[in-house]
């Protein structure tokens, strides 16, 4: 195993763990205050993307496609609580699930009725289109050492937000007490709405990302759904810190499995059997990473209530 082969695929790792990170963050942030489990957070990935797409298209700009498709992804996102969301509350988890998977099954057909279902291509800036050296002689892409700086900027700017604002202490306010807050005057469905929506913006600000290095097609977000649930639930629900450090745990471990389980294998088995039982093993090993956490530390490494 080269060094430089390390290298990469521990910048690959924490590339997508900074991609899953902006995913979780949104929806652990609406389980925390609002207590909501939300499957169609996926969808406002896709917006975000789609949108993004379309306007980079458009304008010719990728920046400004990010933005629409961040703020699209927001006001997806606020309409969504406003029409649907808010009449779950009070509901079982059950009929969320219900209600949130069929948000899922309408914004994938509707995306399909509106843009066809053959995938859009997104390009990043050019100024960004660039490599770099890494150690040994091989180069890696700018625009992946981007997502890793804009998540650890989003990280620093929502600890800013949530520890040393008035809104970041209504919304921790609202993870321990929402009665108590909502008798002190906060209005509590305009802090649901504005959580909700913040939640869905970081969603589509990943999308919107990752759109630059994949095909945008429809359905696109929930396989990455899957993936910020297992963040969540191995950082602590309602912790951003949790999500942050459960992000980068997946995606370090995600990507260093596939890529080097195989060659493990490769040592004591034929090449077809280690590839077989590399890519298998490789796929299990963040759920495995997950039950050896929850064994020791069942709310997760930094429970939001602990």
């Amino acid at each position: 195993m080269s060094v430089t082969l390390l290298i990469e695929q521990l910048i690959n790792g924490l590339q997508l763990g900074t991609m899953l990170f902006l995913m979780a963050s949104g929806l652990t942030l609406v389980f925390g205050v609002m207590g909501l489990i939300n499957l169609a957070h996926g969808s406002f990935y896709m917006v975000g993307a789609y949108v993004t797409a379309l306007a980079s298209a458009s304008t010719g700009s990728f920046l400004l496609g990010l933005a629409a498709g961040v703020l699209a992804a927001a006001a997806a996102g606020a309409i969504v609580e406003l029409l649907v969301i808010r009449r779950l509350y009070r509901r079982q988890h059950l009929d969320q699930v219900l209600a949130t998977f069929a948000l899922i099954l309408i914004f994938s057909e509707g995306t399909r009725w509106l843009f066809g279902s053959s995938p859009l291509w997104l390009s990043p800036p050019e100024a960004l289109a660039g490599s770099v050296a890494l150690p040994g002689g091989s180069r890696y892409p700018v625009y992946r050492l981007v997502i890793i700086a804009v998540g650890m900027v989003v990280a620093a700017g929502l600890y800013l937000l949530i520890a040393h604002t008035r809104l970041g202490m209504r919304i921790r306010a609202g993870e321990s007490d929402r009665e108590m807050i909502g008798a002190l005057g906060v209005n509590i469905r305009r802090l649901y709405t504005l959580v909700f929506a913040l939640g869905a913006a970081l969603a589509g600000l990943a999308g919107s990302l990752v759109g630059a290095l994949q095909s945008v097609q429809v359905g696109m977000g929930e396989p990455v759904l899957i993936l910020a649930f297992v963040v969540i639930v191995i950082g602590g629900i309602g912790s951003i810190k949790g999500a942050l450090l459960g992000a980068l745990l997946v995606g370090l471990v995600d990507t260093l499995g596939r890529v080097f389980l195989p060659a493990l294998f490769g040592q004591f088995m034929a090449p077809s059997d280690a590839a077989g039982a590399g890519t298998a093993l490789a796929a299990m090993l963040i759920y495995i990473l997950m039950a050896v956490i929850l064994a020791f530390k069942p709310k997760g490494l930094f429970a939001a209530h602990d």
